[in-house]
């Protein structure tokens, strides 16, 4: 396991979709003259700047979210004012999300890429945030500020509730972008798959009682995560109320061939020199591993409370699913790193729990020290998929038979391990 980890159509739905309060894609066009200035020719960010590749722009058009992209810098000329800026920026943010949502569970219709398919969600979110950095409104704006409301509810942070209904537990996950896509810039996340097609769905445990899942899709960022987003993402499912979580389980891909629930997650990151999608170092390494900014207390390890032998014994196929009791620390009174097998020493230090020193322990981390602060009776942990393989060898092929069976046998399995995990014990 430790090798492992080293080794390591549109228009008239988007009409519906938008808020009456909020001008149409459609009306949009109509007032663009009045409201902006020209667009301006700016730097994009490195992860926009990869939108210069056509195979983006084709991910978006076969996933049918053309139309979002399309009209988005006419629907930023309608606002007059930075309220209705904020408001249009949220809007638009929840219908991609939500139109993303029902695309991959086959209730949106458009574009011949398998429904399940996260990627045009990831790059069309990618062209509207272009968009707006060239937007240049006839009034002062915070970008910044727009931007991240933007992203939150186009992954699923705003207007996505639990609905209220006696007897129904209510599970909690997360998912991942996209990443590496320097190396291969068709690369899909099962993770984020599985979160657009499990969010909203009613189940069936093991034990036949009945659950919805919830579920959010997050950046591949160092720095939106040193911005609380992970926090922002599970507080409203940690607290009491509606929206309250029985489970949470943060999810993203791992090993080849294997699930692996990991047991212990690390405050540390240290995977430099392997950046994040912004192209961007965390700053901690193996030899020297630094904490991530904005933590609050917490020990250096944290340990899953998911029912790992119930789930490891119950769900075994098509791939099996193990628990992963890999870290990486450094011993009280030493100075080097040590790998162990067994978990954590007595006031070692961490350097990388099972899920190593990147953002897939880090969200394991950040939202379970959450979860034992404010909801520790809860069951919280992480889940490593199967690295999705299956691309075709043409690099102009975007999609095949073996990538799109891959892709639904991970979040089928998915869905079996949380029906398993969130029986009420």
């Amino acid at each position: 396991m430790m090798l492992l980890r080293r080794a390591a159509s549109a228009a008239a739905l988007l009409v519906t979709v938008l808020p009456v309060t909020i001008a149409s894609p459609a009306h949009a066009a109509t007032d663009t003259a009045s409201a902006c200035r020209p667009p301006a020719s700016v730097p994009l960010d490195a992860e926009q700047s990869r939108l210069a590749d056509a195979r983006t722009t084709a991910l978006v058009e076969r996933g049918g979210l053309r139309d979002f992209v399309r009209r988005f810098p006419a629907a930023l000329c309608t606002a007059r004012n930075p309220a209705e800026a904020e408001r249009l920026l949220d809007a638009w943010g929840e219908a991609l999300w939500q139109a993303s949502v029902r695309r991959a569970q086959g209730q949106r219709p458009g574009g011949d890429l398998a429904s399940g398919d996260d990627r045009p969600l990831y790059w069309a979110r990618l062209g509207m945030t272009a968009a707006l950095a060239r937007w240049q409104p006839q009034f002062t704006v915070d970008r910044a500020g727009l931007r991240a409301g933007f992203e939150d509810a186009s992954r699923g942070l705003t207007d996505n509730a639990f609905r209220t209904a006696p007897g129904i537990r209510r599970i909690f996950i997360s998912g991942f972008d996209p990443f590496g896509l320097d190396a291969e810039i068709r690369r899909a996340n099962p993770s984020g798959s599985a979160a657009l097609q499990l969010n909203g769905r009613r189940v069936t445990l093991a034990d036949g009682s009945p659950a919805e899942i919830r579920a959010v899709v997050l950046p591949v960022r160092y720095a939106d995560f040193d911005a609380g987003m992970v926090e922002r993402a599970f507080a409203p499912h940690l607290t009491a109320g509606p929206a309250a979580a029985d489970i949470i389980t943060t999810v993203s891909q791992g090993y080849p061939g294997i699930f692996t629930l990991e047991d212990w997650a690390g405050r540390a990151r240290s995977a430099d020199p392997y950046p994040d999608n912004a192209r961007a170092l965390s700053g901690g390494t193996r030899e020297h591993p630094v904490t991530a900014p904005g933590l609050g207390p917490g020990p250096e390890f944290l340990r899953t409370t998911l029912p790992a032998d119930a789930v490891t014994a119950a769900v075994q196929t098509p791939y099996p699913v193990l628990l992963n009791s890999d870290v990486t620390e450094i011993p009280a009174g030493g100075t080097a790193p040590v790998d162990r097998a067994d978990g954590p020493t007595p006031g070692s230090r961490a350097v990388a729990g099972g899920g190593g020193g990147y953002l897939s322990n880090e969200v394991a981390y950040r939202s379970n020290r959450l979860r034992a602060e404010l909801a520790p009776h809860l069951p919280g942990g992480h889940l490593h998929t199967p690295v999705l393989t299956g691309l075709p060898a043409d690099p102009q092929q975007l999609t095949g038979p073996e990538f799109e069976r891959n892709e639904s046998a991970i979040t089928a399995e998915v869905r079996a391990v949380l029906e398993h995990a969130a029986v009420r014990r």
